[in-house]
């Protein structure tokens, strides 16, 4: 459920001391939430950033994978703009290069252990995202979404079939899910 988020990060000033502070830089998702928070602060304070989302609307139209390619675009072209020139090498995540794009573009395979701008724009994006669903759990306590942060668990579903879908899930996610349900409901009538 809810919006895909993507961030880019071009540290300002790297010297001992930032390098020293980020040691714990890591794939977002190998980290505590604790430790991500801490870093988050660090970042922002030492980098030209920009976080941005895209929307659920988006994903359902075109796919995860190209609105994830648009929201980096989107923010790396922020970054650029912030720093006042064309002559930008991006590193993006993964094997697939943002399309229509003006920077000249460098994919890493797993750039979340390869690059700590990578590695630091996941932060900012996980920790963006953890933020919204905590949000989001406000609104939708039922879902219990500060607990699997918005990734499918048998709680969730479960929810899912008692309350419906709410506008921030993603219908097309639901639609095997569903399709199944209905099955077994055939089945067990």
């Amino acid at each position: 459920p809810g919006p895909v988020f993507a961030a880019a990060v071009c540290f300002t000033k790297v010297d001992e001391n930032l390098i020293e502070l980020l040691a714990k830089l890591n794939d977002s998702k190998q980290i505590s939430e604790k430790t991500r928070e801490e870093l988050f602060e660090v970042i922002v304070n030492n980098s030209i950033y920009s976080i941005k989302s895209g929307s659920v609307e988006e994903i359902e139209k075109y796919n995860i994978l190209k609105t994830s390619l648009n929201t980096m675009k989107k923010a790396c072209l922020e970054v650029g703009q912030k720093i006042g020139s064309e002559n930008i090498l991006v590193a993006v995540d993964g094997n697939k290069t943002i399309m229509d794009f003006k920077f000249n573009q460098k994919t890493i395979v797993k750039g979340d252990f390869k690059s700590a701008s990578i590695a630091a724009a996941s932060i900012l994006a996980k920790v963006s995202r953890d933020n919204f669903m905590k949000e989001l759990d406000k609104e939708y306590p039922m879902y219990h979404w500060t607990e699997n942060k918005g990734y499918l668990t048998a709680a969730h579903l479960k929810a899912v079939d008692e309350f419906g879908l709410t506008k921030w899930h993603r219908k097309k996610f639901f639609e095997k899910h569903f399709e199944k349900s209905k099955q077994l409901s055939l089945l067990q009538g």
